[in-house]
């Protein structure tokens, strides 16, 4: 079962959003005082919403300045996609073995909605979940946490990068020849994919990204 959704998620939902959208940019300083009253809520709530935004790095928290949106530059790009790199390779390598064609088929219809989605706020969960519904069965939730996190962080990137329409284009060839792998029962060609995959990223945003 999921947990219930906190007020302190709630907050970091829509400053989340704010923030990878552009809407409050880099730099910008969230005083608790004034989000507290924006949404009408206790400090608390806001105080713990930034610390999970924090986790993410998409918020800074320093001891004078305060809280403050994290910068976006090329370098963190490449640090968080090393990392996928690692971590999500290991999840695939670990789930491979217990896919379904259920668990494929559920990944072939969210890359259906990425295909139809105009909204770009839904292109970083949907790009989320698919990669989650392939490694779901890898049994290893710390490894699914830390994953999930590293997506959430990406998330911002991967707007970026399926805002550009061959990419958004190449992207999803990638993962359609990925779950194409997996059917197919070719472990080492899904490892492969994903790998370049993920590289083909990095490289992208190493050209874009401030």
């Amino acid at each position: 079962m999921n947990k219930p959704r906190t007020a302190a998620d709630q907050v970091a939902d829509l400053l989340r959003d704010a923030i990878v959208t552009g809407e409050i940019p880099a730099e910008t300083i969230l005083r608790q005082d004034d989000l507290a009253a924006r949404f009408e809520l206790s400090r608390m709530p806001v105080r713990d919403a930034l610390r999970l935004l924090e986790a993410e790095g998409l918020v800074s928290i320093h001891p004078t300045r305060g809280a403050f949106v994290s910068r976006i530059d090329a370098k963190e790009a490449a640090e968080i996609y090393a990392i996928r790199a690692l971590i999500e390779r290991k999840a695939l390598k670990l789930s491979f073995p217990h896919l379904t064609a259920a668990v494929l088929d559920r990944a072939d219809a969210i890359l259906l909605e990425i295909d139809h989605e105009q909204e770009v706020g839904r292109w970083g969960q949907l790009n989320r979940d698919f990669h989650l519904e392939l490694y779901s069965l890898c049994g290893n939730s710390r490894l699914l946490m830390l994953v999930e996190q590293m997506h959430r962080t990406a998330d911002r990137y991967v707007r970026l990068l399926l805002s550009n329409f061959d990419h958004r284009a190449q992207s999803q060839h990638e993962h359609r020849r990925i779950v194409e792998a997996c059917r197919e029962g070719d472990r080492s060609a899904a490892l492969h994919v994903l790998k370049r995959h993920l590289e083909g990223g990095r490289r992208k945003l190493a050209r874009t990204a401030p």
